[in-house]
């Protein structure tokens, strides 16, 4: 349990399969998309990002994924204030590859366009810009029409949550997954008039990077968190239920853009009402919080054989946590999120 890589290797060998499972603080696997043994229609690879200013209660999340027979993209603004969330979602129809991901997580670029939305990232030395366009997103206030760009900047020595595991039922079907939290957010965007602006003093974001090949039917809780802690970059990435994670789990805290590693967090929830409170606790004891829930970002999707039905709930989190060396950090009303998603692809 816990298996930490620490060099540089492949992630796949001649047969399709991870040669080294476990989890890292740097993505040392290199994926490369043609060494998977599946069709072009099973391969999933996506990139997600959100941005939260939780002094000024807003955010917006960026979607972009091509699950082989589909690409999804979407953006969603968010207003915490009045409890409002807009999202504009669009489809590309059997992209399988042709989107274009990068192999790797820290440089590159990803477009998609079309009459209901744009999305453009561009990676390179640390910094990621993610410009952003959607005529058909409304504020609570009634204006219309989003467009902005953000930047988010990583330190040198940033170390973030990696993860590479496979399914028990089919050693070929796997996920490749980083989370880069504690990203220091600048830029903004303006909806009709309205500007919001976030400000790298106050405000954070975190992307969610996968590649993989995915057996059909999956649930998975996944909850994360970035932001200051007394003026210290401060989050967590935490969640289960997604391939065998026998080899290590993707639990982890960030303080100062170090990692400390937990073992496992359970998730509680009223699946009923989502904006209920949530409690959740790791097995070592080393975080602890109850969820005060402000937005759940629910949707719904079922065409034919493909099914996805998501609670990504937008909320404050306090209680505690504690770093390796058993230094415990109180937190209060700490803005992020966590999600209950079931997909059949």
């Amino acid at each position: 349990m816990q298996h930490e890589v620490k060099a540089a290797l492949e992630l796949l060998d001649n047969n399709g399969r991870i040669i080294v499972e476990g989890w890292a603080r740097h993505p040392y696997w290199q994926y490369d998309r043609n060494k998977i043994k599946a069709s072009a229609l099973r391969i999933k690879e996506w990139d997600y990002y959100y941005i939260l200013s939780s002094d000024r209660a807003f955010g917006i999340t960026l979607t972009m994924s091509d699950l082989g027979y589909a690409g999804m993209f979407a953006i969603c603004f968010l207003d915490f204030k009045k409890r409002y969330f807009y999202q504009t979602d669009a489809l590309s129809i059997l992209p399988l590859g042709k989107t274009g991901f990068p192999f790797g997580s820290d440089e590159g670029r990803i477009f998609f366009g079309n009459k209901k939305l744009e999305l453009n990232f561009v990676y390179a030395g640390g910094v990621r810009t993610l410009s952003f366009k959607a005529p058909g997103i409304v504020d609570a206030d009634g204006n219309t029409g989003l467009e902005g760009a953000v930047i988010l900047t990583q330190t040198p020595d940033h170390e973030s949550m990696n993860i590479a595991t496979s399914w028990a039922e089919n050693r070929k079907a796997f996920y490749y997954n980083r989370k880069v939290n504690c990203m220091q957010a600048s830029g903004g965007f303006t909806i009709g008039s309205k500007r919001y602006e976030f400000d790298p003093a106050r405000d954070m974001g975190g992307l969610d990077w996968g590649r993989g090949r995915w057996t059909y039917k999956n649930r998975w809780y996944w909850g994360s968190a970035s932001g200051y802690l007394d003026k210290v970059p401060f989050g967590w990435n935490i969640g289960y239920g997604f391939s065998d994670r026998s080899p290590a789990s993707e639990n982890m805290l960030f303080y100062a853009h170090k990692a400390h590693k937990l073992e496992e967090v359970s998730f509680v929830m009223d699946k009923d009402n989502y904006l209920k409170p949530w409690r959740f606790e790791s097995s070592d004891k080393r975080f602890e919080m109850d969820f005060k829930p402000l937005i759940d970002r629910s949707s719904s999707v079922v065409l034919g054989p493909i099914k996805s039905i998501q609670h990504q709930v937008f909320g404050e989190f306090s209680g505690k946590a504690v770093l390796d060396d058993g230094t415990e950090l109180k937190v209060e009303n700490f803005l992020g999120f966590a999600e209950d998603v079931l997909n059949h692809w």
